[in-house]
């Protein structure tokens, strides 16, 4: 019999990881997860959609495995769920569609990242928020949401991005599609950004200089400059904890979610940092 190859939509909390991928001896997003697996009868790896850093959350993060012969999507669903964490969670468990890859299938993904631009931060928030009053670049300086989001806008476009992720992500043309903030109520932001691909650290590098342009830490002139030439810059990586991978995006013919149920995002917990 044949093994029934499976898409997990999972969730979590980043803070209680070490990041998303498997280290020895370290709680990590793969290893609770893949211990878990275990205990429900699938001693399988996880093929993800890609890796969050250390303190990152996830809304929507794609993984992909096959299930022993005879066993259903709908039983791992129901094996699953109680053996997890409560950090980390389940949503969806689908039969894959046919020639499907949680990484390479993927065409795009959503990021966002919150952070505090006026009054104090909501302490239901405060593990998922950035406070640049905490930040010794910003010490003093108050950025303007609407410079903050004009900086932002700016970087979309296909381009080199060099300047904002590490050397060990390939330097390579990348397309930001969108890149908008939002406001939440209560000086607290949303920046969301959507794009082909991202290199490690690119959004923490993207949102926190463009924070620091907008708040006159860093010259306006040389933050353009980055985006045009891929020239370095002193930017500021915003902190791991204000970041939130928010979905993983396929084309129609890979598409294991329906719209609905993205919508829907059965057995998501309310409230910071997924709502």
């Amino acid at each position: 019999m044949k093994r029934t190859p499976v898409v997990l939509w999972i969730w979590y909390r980043g803070g209680s990881f070490k990041g998303f991928q498997r280290q020895p001896g370290e709680p990590t997003v793969q290893e609770r997860l893949e211990q878990a697996l275990r205990a429900a009868g699938v001693d399988a790896s996880l093929m993800p959609a890609g890796r969050t850093d250390r303190g990152v959350h996830a809304r929507m993060q794609v993984g992909s495995l096959r299930l022993p012969p005879g066993y259903l999507p709908e039983t791992l669903a129901e094996r699953l769920v109680p053996l997890l964490p409560p950090d980390l969670g389940l949503c969806a468990v689908r039969r894959a569609p046919k020639g499907f890859h949680s990484q390479w299938s993927a065409v795009g993904k959503e990021y966002r990242y919150r952070l505090q631009l006026g009054g104090a931060v909501a302490e239901a928030w405060r593990p998922f928020v950035m406070d640049p009053g905490t930040e010794p670049r910003l010490e003093g300086r108050v950025p303007s949401p609407e410079r903050l989001a004009a900086l932002l806008e700016a970087a979309v476009g296909r381009r080199d991005f060099h300047a904002f992720h590490e050397n060990s992500s390939p330097r390579k043309p990348r397309t930001l599609e969108s890149a908008t903030l939002h406001a939440l109520g209560d000086g607290l932001f949303e920046a969301r950004l959507r794009g082909d691909g991202f290199g490690r650290y690119q959004v923490r590098y993207l949102v926190g200089s463009a924070l620091l342009a907008a708040a006159g830490g860093l010259p306006e002139a040389d933050y353009r400059a980055a985006l045009d030439t891929g020239t370095p810059i002193a930017g500021l990586k915003a902190p791991a904890h204000g970041l939130l991978l928010w979905e993983v995006l396929y084309p129609p013919d890979k598409e294991p979610f329906p719209a609905e149920l993205r919508r829907q995002a059965p057995g998501l917990p309310e409230g910071p940092p997924f709502h």
